[in-house]
């Protein structure tokens, strides 16, 4: 605003206590220090990550792109400078070479991967206007992408991916600019991609954090996928054509003023309860028969695979929080629009992503049978048509929300990001394919309701559910025998 995976892994769980910010508005210095501190070479981040160094990656002169250019952004991606950064990351074997020659030769494949996305390199900046409005813009000062080398070698890529459990959550020191909301990059002038190699035991660790104002899961993943097929010695020359302009609505002014007198005004904190976190791999066929059942129920064929997964998910945690069944309950969805307005097409960088909310009682996702909630969902989706979302844009100028980390606790809901066409494991930097998935504390925080969805580690159709819950809440959901039934089974050793 999306994770531990491995073969044949189906279900990882860890605890994790979601950092207790106190509520208050943003003290972004006081964050900004802390993480400047931790990257100092040899600053210990926790009790198992060790930073070794820093450095700023640019992309070669001549990569694309002039220090006068701005990008000025649309509502799409001003929503969301509230949120904190993607923070994704893969499990890799280890390498064949460590260390300093590991890292030096990441940083020039990641120059050249900035050619591609040379706005990466840039910083948002924030602009008082001295008439109670403010704007926001990305320049492109190819100023660089940070890059992070740190060590955990106390961890073994088992404690990652274990077979069964995981022995501790994933240390957000794994994951650069953690902590940090996409609104503070603008006011602190801080790097809007960072990417971070922590050395394990067994294997190596490669994260990246990426603004969420300046580009969405699409880009995310494109850039990652870019990254991995530049350092194996791969050809990008035949990738989708990237788009760096924005996209308006006829009506919108450029730059959109927001009615601010400081940006800090609008980014908040939040204390979140602590969550457990546990994650689960849906196998080809079982996402196959679930998507079947639910056609089936529903006499269409419609209803897709993801939408029949995330409906089984709704259904287990309605029953795993017993809520009374004339309770409302809600399932919100993120939206991708590229393909769904005119001039949004499949190279579009930035954020390019709707929220809808499909609202139900609790009884009837209960009692109504797998095809009718995944109905719920499907309409949903559908209903998110050009006009639609023209109409969300020309609003938003006008009155523009903002979403915060406390929405989805505070409602009961339940929350879906990330898409399962996005490819995850084709990461192969030219020494393995990647043994699983993670995400950080900033894939739109841990909290109450979150679930991230991945492609699975067999592919063609597989996907696992990476899905964040009250701890008493989790414990019965996996003893819920209907969810687990169509959950893969660790296969014997």
């Amino acid at each position: 605003r999306t994770h531990v995976l491995s073969l044949p892994l189906s279900i990882s769980i860890n605890i994790v206590y979601v950092a207790s910010l106190k509520q208050m508005t943003s003290k972004a210095t006081s964050i900004v220090t802390t993480y400047k501190q931790k990257h100092i070479m040899g600053a210990t981040t926790g009790t198992t990550v060790r930073v070794v160094s820093g450095r700023m990656v640019q992309p070669p002169s001549g990569g694309g792109g002039t220090p006068s250019e701005d990008i000025h952004l649309t509502p799409w991606d001003l929503r969301l400078l509230t949120i904190y950064y993607i923070q994704m990351g893969i499990v890799l074997p280890k390498p064949p070479v460590g260390g300093k020659s590991l890292v030096d030769a990441l940083a020039s494949s990641l120059a050249r991967t900035l050619v591609r996305y040379y706005h990466f390199a840039g910083r948002l900046a924030v602009e008082e206007l001295g008439d109670g409005t403010v704007t926001v813009s990305l320049r492109c000062t190819g100023e660089g992408a940070e890059l992070v080398h740190a060590e955990a070698p106390g961890v073994a890529v088992a404690d990652l991916v274990g077979s069964v459990h995981t022995s501790s959550p994933v240390d957000p020191a794994f994951f650069s600019l953690s902590g940090v909301l996409n609104g503070d990059a603008a006011i602190q002038s801080l790097p809007v991609l960072s990417a971070q190699v922590t050395e394990l035991a067994d294997g190596v660790f490669i994260a990246v954090s990426m603004n969420h104002s300046v580009g969405d899961g699409t880009n995310f993943w494109d850039l990652f996928n870019t990254w991995s097929e530049i350092h194996r010695g791969g050809d990008v020359n035949n990738t989708t054509p990237l788009l760096h302009g924005r996209w308006f609505v006829e009506t919108s002014p450029v730059p959109i003023p927001l009615p601010l007198s400081k940006l800090q005004h609008v980014l908040q904190r939040f204390h979140l309860p602590p969550v457990r976190e546990a994650f689960f791999t849906f196998s080809a066929a079982s996402v196959k028969k679930l998507k079947a059942r639910a056609n089936e129920e529903m006499a269409t064929n419609a209803i897709s695979s993801l939408q029949a997964l995330l409906a089984h998910l709704w259904r287990a945690v309605c029953r795993a929080r017993r809520v009374p069944k004339g309770q409302e309950t809600f399932y919100v969805l993120v939206i991708g629009c590229r393909g769904r307005v005119h001039g949004v097409a499949p190279g579009y960088v930035g954020s390019a992503l709707v929220v809808g909310r499909a609202v139900c009682a609790a009884g009837e996702v209960q009692d109504k049978g797998l095809g009718w909630t995944a109905w719920q969902l499907n309409r949903t989706v559908a209903s998110f048509d050009e006009a639609t979302l023209r109409e969300f844009l020309d609003r938003w100028i006008r009155e523009p929300t903002f979403p915060y980390s406390k929405d989805l606790s505070a409602g009961g809901g339940l929350e879906i990001s990330n898409s399962p066409l996005f490819d995850v494991f084709g990461n192969d930097f030219g020494w393995g394919r990647p043994l699983g998935v993670r995400s950080g504390f900033g894939a739109d925080d841990k909290s109450d309701g979150k679930a991230t969805v991945f492609e699975g580690p067999e592919g063609e159709g597989s996907m696992s559910l990476e899905v964040c819950l009250a701890p008493d809440v989790l414990e019965r959901l996996l003893a819920d025998h209907e969810f687990m039934d169509a959950v893969t089974l660790p296969l014997p050793a």
